[in-house]
């Protein structure tokens, strides 16, 4: 991996962490194609470099975030159930899923059509919107370990589980925002850990440049997205995600 790879490569995650799209299978497919190997450091710079798009949450909303301590807690009590997971999980996830083409693909595929169907539920659902609870906060959270298989995301699971839940966009968006805040960390800070010999100094510059990118390109990518789902449904991502996953299908 070179610098050029690592600019590229932030600004996929930049433009998909927040969508539900898949940042981390649109990431693998990106190496795949620049031709990068799926080595265990490019495995663990496409999770460290996510750590940079979360910093524009933390940015964008850390008044909102300050001034409610309430949610804050409920982000942390969300945050537990995939926490746990991912710390017996992470070995099996990096080693078997991680690089993964043919499961990245499929994730998306078959998670553009939930998507879709999702959407056709919810115009014929009729409930009154509802506050996140503690309870809810734990299911949302919950929801994230499916993201665990690369394709799926995290950001299109938590979504919908909070609006399958009765919650509005907005607020389940953005709360799909903070709930990443304490995952990254967790899943970046795991993997700095776990393989500390992989980190040197031209690798550090890589990891730079790809979590400086993704930070700046996510800050705008957010502020679109929010101005997006006030006025449209999420089925063109669904749209999106079968399209791509055909495209990468037969590129593959």
């Amino acid at each position: 991996m070179n610098i050029i790879h690592a600019l590229i490569l932030g600004i996929v995650e930049g433009v998909t962490e927040f969508l539900p799209i898949s940042s981390t299978g649109h990431l693998i497919l990106a190496s795949r194609l620049l031709g990068i190997a799926q080595t265990d450091f490019v495995k663990s710079f496409e999770i460290i470099i996510q750590l940079g798009a979360i910093f524009a949450v933390i940015v964008l909303y850390a008044q909102a975030l300050l001034k409610n301590p309430d949610i804050c807690k409920k982000v942390l009590w969300g945050f537990v159930p995939t926490g746990v997971l991912g710390i017996f999980l992470h070995s099996i996830i990096k080693e078997k899923f991680l690089g993964n083409n043919a499961i990245v693909v499929w994730a998306l595929f078959v998670g553009g059509i939930a998507l879709i169907a999702l959407e056709l539920f919810m115009r014929n659902r009729k409930n009154a919107l509802v506050e996140i609870s503690y309870g809810s906060a734990f299911l949302i959270g919950a929801s994230q370990a499916l993201a665990f298989i690369p394709g799926v995301s995290r950001s299109a699971t938590t979504i919908a589980a909070g609006l399958l839940l009765g919650i509005s966009r907005e607020r389940v968006v953005e709360f799909s925002f903070f709930l990443a805040i304490p995952t990254m960390i967790a899943a970046s800070g795991l993997e700095l850990v776990s393989a500390p010999s992989l980190f040197t100094s031209g690798n550090f510059m890589a990891l730079g440049v790809g979590f400086l990118t993704s930070f700046i390109v996510a800050v705008g990518a957010i502020k679109l997205f929010m101005r997006f789902i006030q006025k449209h449904s999420f089925v063109p991502f669904g749209i999106y995600r079968i399209l791509i996953a055909l495209a990468f299908l037969y590129l593959l």
